[in-house]
């Protein structure tokens, strides 16, 4: 299956409201990465989408690093980093609100389309239609979850990542149906 594809067009989900019900029981803000847990809380609040999964996106310099690293690259750097991705899945409503969320959320790759896609992953669709996800990676590398690169790229990538997750907020606050207003 395909990890990561082109965006397809929004299809009728029965099941939307159910799904959506599902998830957010069992949504553990705790399991998030720290940096992005407000925001999943916040998407949580719109009945417009849920999120499936999400990576905060972690660079890893030095052998037995943990995985889950949060800390900023070095400055300064001889050698290789892995880069593992930065994502956002949601599952969107068909809905006026689902499909203008999905159009604000399909922009967010004009930040860097070298750096930033928006498409669907196979795997997610056959669960939940109308998923979508966001990621940042080097779109020569758009089908991988882990990376190799050089400290250059790393440290454009990590700057690319914090507009990214920058844009998503500025979007969810843009949203209507937040905090129960619409």
């Amino acid at each position: 299956m395909e990890t990561f594809t082109s965006p397809k067009e929004f299809t009728a989900d029965p099941r939307y409201h159910k799904n959506r019900q599902n998830i957010l029981k069992t949504l553990d803000l705790r399991a998030i990465d720290p940096p992005v847990a407000e925001l999943i809380e916040g998407f949580a609040l719109l009945p417009q989408c849920f999120t499936l999964q999400c990576c905060y996106g972690h660079f890893l310099c030095h052998p037995g690093q943990d995985t889950h690293n949060l800390e900023r690259l070095p400055d300064r750097f001889e050698g290789k980093v892995t880069y593992r991705i930065a994502y956002m899945a949601f599952c969107l409503e068909n809905s006026q609100q689902g499909r203008k969320l999905r159009e604000s959320l399909e922009h967010v790759q004009l930040l860097d389309p070298d750096y930033v896609q928006f498409g669907c992953a196979d795997w997610f669709w056959e669960r939940y239609c109308n998923s979508y996800i966001l990621q940042v990676e080097p779109v020569r590398h758009r089908r991988k979850d882990q990376i190799v690169i050089d400290h250059q790229e790393a440290l454009h990538i990590e700057k690319i990542r914090d507009l990214f997750f920058i844009r998503l907020k500025e979007i969810l606050e843009m949203c209507p149906g937040r905090n129960g207003s619409g």
